[in-house]
């Protein structure tokens, strides 16, 4: 486990999130509810991490709804923030949804 990615799960238990407009809408879109996420990253898999993106690191992850279904979700941290924050994107049959650490 990255170090990066152990932060993010580390300020998440801490209940360290912020939800972005965007990422709300993204739930919303897709059916998904921002307590599941959270759940979801106790048991998450680490797909790619973008520690030079351009906003600040991030971590795409695949996690699981609460009927198990697959769930791609990025989470940053933005330049000049501590806290995660939920991101999202569209994938495909794999719904999708980010969260940022602001």
């Amino acid at each position: 486990m990255s170090d990066f990615f152990q932060r993010v799960r580390d300020l998440i238990s801490a209940g360290e999130v912020r939800i972005s407009e965007h990422g709300y809408d993204e739930l919303v879109e897709h059916g998904l509810t921002a307590r599941e996420i959270l759940a979801g990253i106790l048991t998450s898999v680490v797909v790619e991490e973008y520690p030079d993106y351009p906003e600040g690191p991030c971590v795409l992850l695949l996690q699981k709804d609460r009927a198990g279904n697959p769930v791609h979700v990025v989470w940053g941290i933005p330049n000049g923030y501590v806290k995660p924050v939920f991101r999202s994107r569209h994938t495909g049959r794999t719904r999708s949804a980010g969260m940022r650490i602001s």
